[in-house]
């Protein structure tokens, strides 16, 4: 009976590689257009081969925020007692189950066993394939597209898993997600151009270079802000908290670079003792500081970020410069998440160039070498000033990266993101349609990613007004940018700031239609803090620029609260880690510095007022060091 029975297995195993067991299959994403500045340049060549990846569904994902809460919130027992990467590793990983079900009907489908790959963290399983098999594989149609910036991104418009395997998988790349080209938040005037790569339009705004202004007198801070407006503004000490051991990383994507000599030029004026002092840089996926290509759309953003972020922690304060990307294929956000944090890595931990060389760059003179997957040790504070808007990108895919986002707080590391620069309206001033399609004359509100992410920080920006000085109330900024803010599309409204949104609400409710923001009172609001974020004085190409943006707002506040883990330190505590349920904690009420002044227009509207309180356009208002730094320190 034994021998009669293996053999009935072994016939169904050899007629399940010709033929895929019966499952229906069912829609699992699809997606309505085409993202702005991508063309459909005609069908895939049938027999060029892609890794197929799928993302395996996480056990205990959906308690990923209640896990969070316990390390971050002040009132738990827990506060501070951030999980090790092995913790999260051991906690999140798929079940077997889940991989066995994706990797049975992929040897089931006809690949063989040698071409499916579980990676080391058990979150993905890749199959390289071709086009042809990818198509039968998934019932989809593979198009290329091409992006005004010259860029090449494969991808189909929709697919479909087996019923079976469906509620294994979050998603499959590369499928219908366009997240192969990253947007500043920053851009230049006109609201039309494409964004993406510097020289179509990218980088930070600004009103040009200026010569002869008296740049030492805080009484000009509302037209010139320089390292000592910061200072008065939140009261940040000249000499800054350092502790050995305490980091600070700044993220930039190629081909934007930092220049030494901007640096130089920089420091020479406002920071004598950074003088020759570089950011130590860590090199993701071919990343370097580029110096090729030179001008303000090359090095605007990384010098600015640079010039405020190292300028206001102090010499003694180590900056790590994270430069993500090649020059050829650039890179997203998954890019940098693969290597600070090796259990979202989509490769088997970088160690197979031959696998890892064939994508993201299969047109060839890029970076050839393999994915940095977990080969970046993750600094205590993070601060990026690029993000998507959030419409660009799928439910599943957002909620996906968003839990990393949560892990990363997990383990004692805060996240920083910059709101936007068009107050209620997305990237490029671009406002959604009723169809899902986005454009410049659409009237519904567009929220930016991750900003929208509940488990990350998001900064808008601030400026201080016109005629005042630093010593009086800052205004929501409306010079030349205006801070982005509102209600997600995506994500609910967590806890921790469900108090602070109702009363915004309750007493200050916009008088929109339904129809063009979401309403619900239900969902994610942003942004959490603000900064000054107008007429920052930056070293760029051997000139001074005034820049603008919630680009400057992120590294400032960044700044401020590596100074606070660095005091933290210093007393043996922990890191603040994800700060949010803290600082919308009833302990830490009155604590920011309250802005109730200005909006952020956008969609043919004024958008959102700055009120008393939280507001979706400078959140819980700007920092205030000493009275958090005490906050912070009474914290176990």
């Amino acid at each position: 009976m034994r021998s009669l029975l293996s053999f009935v297995v072994l016939s169904l195993g050899l007629l399940a590689a010709a033929e895929p067991a019966l499952s229906p299959y069912t829609l699992h994403e699809k997606r309505t257009h085409v993202p702005t500045g991508w063309t459909l340049k005609g069908r895939h060549d049938a027999n060029t081969v892609v890794p197929l990846r799928f993302a395996l569904t996480q056990k205990n994902i959906d308690d990923v925020g209640k896990y969070l809460m316990e390390v971050s919130h002040p009132k738990s027992e827990s506060y501070g007692k951030h999980w090790t990467a092995g913790d999260v590793l051991k906690t999140f990983a798929p079940s077997e189950e889940s991989i066995e079900a994706v990797r049975a009907w992929l040897l089931e489908s006809g690949f063989e066993s040698d071409r499916v790959k579980l990676t080391s963290n058990k979150g993905w399983i890749e199959v390289s394939a071709t086009i042809e098999e990818a198509e039968r594989l998934l019932q989809a149609e593979y198009n290329l597209y091409s992006h005004d910036t010259g860029k090449k991104h494969v991808a189909c418009d929709s697919y479909h898993l087996p019923a079976h395997v469906s509620p294994h998988v979050d998603f499959v790349t590369p499928t219908v997600h366009f997240d192969a080209k990253l947007t500043r938040r920053s851009t230049e005037p006109s609201p039309a151009r494409v964004v993406g790569q510097p020289g179509a339009g990218s980088g930070p705004k600004t009103t040009g270079t200026f010569y002869g202004a008296e740049l030492s007198d805080l009484a000009t801070c509302n037209e010139y802000i320089t390292l000592d407006c910061l200072r008065a503004l939140y009261e940040i000490p000249e000499t800054p908290y350092s502790t050995p051991g305490n980091t600070y990383g700044i993220v930039e994507y190629t081909p934007e670079a930092y220049l030494q000599t901007d640096l130089n030029m920089f420091a020479m004026n406002f920071s004598q003792g950074l003088y020759g002092k570089a950011p130590y840089m860590v090199s993701i996926d071919g990343g370097y500081a580029q110096t090729e290509y030179q001008g303000f759309e090359y090095n605007g953003e990384s010098d600015l970020d640079l010039q405020y972020g190292m300028g206001l922690v102090g010499a003694a304060q180590q900056v790590t410069l994270y430069q993500v990307g090649d020059m050829v294929e650039g890179a997203s956000f998954n890019n940098f998440l693969d290597a600070i944090d090796g259990s979202y890595c989509t490769f088997e931990g970088g160690d197979d160039p031959t696998q890892d060389g064939v994508y993201p760059d299969p047109y060839g003179g890029g970076y050839e070498g393999p994915e940095a997957c977990g080969t970046a040790k993750p600094t205590n504070v993070i601060s990026t000033s690029y993000s998507y808007n959030e419409a660009d990108l799928t439910p599943f895919y957002t909620a996906r990266q968003c839990a990393e986002y949560a892990k990363l707080g997990l383990m004692g590391i805060t996240v920083l993101y910059s709101s936007g620069d068009y107050g209620v309206a997305g990237n490029n001033a671009l406002c959604l349609n009723a169809n899902g399609t986005q454009s410049v004359d659409g009237m519904m509100f567009n929220p930016s990613f991750p900003g929208t992410c509940p488990y990350i920080t998001s900064v808008g920006a601030t400026m201080v007004a016109p005629n005042s000085t630093v010593y009086e109330p800052e205004m929501a900024c409306e010079e030349v940018i205006y801070s982005g803010g509102g209600f997600s599309n995506y994500f609910a409204m967590p806890d921790y700031q469900k108090e602070y949104v109702d009363y915004y609400l309750t007493n200050y409710y916009p008088d929109y239609p339904a129809s063009i923001w979401n309403s619900t009172g239900m969902s994610r609001a942003y942004p959490d803090i603000s900064a000054n974020g107008a007429n920052y004085v930056v070293a760029v190409d051997g000139e001074f620029y005034l820049v603008y943006g919630t680009s400057c707002s992120s590294p400032v506040s960044g700044a401020i609260f590596t100074m606070i883990n660095a005091a933290r330190l210093a007393e043996g505590k922990s890191t603040i880690g994800f700060i949010n349920p803290t600082i919308y904690s009833p302990e830490f009420a009155g604590l920011f510095n309250d802005i109730t002044m200005g909006t952020n227009p956008g969609c043919g509207t004024t958008g959102f007022n700055a009120t008393a309180g939280w507001d979706p356009v400078t959140g819980l208002g700007t920092p205030n060091l000493p009275k958090l730094l005490d906050a912070w320190l009474t914290l176990p």
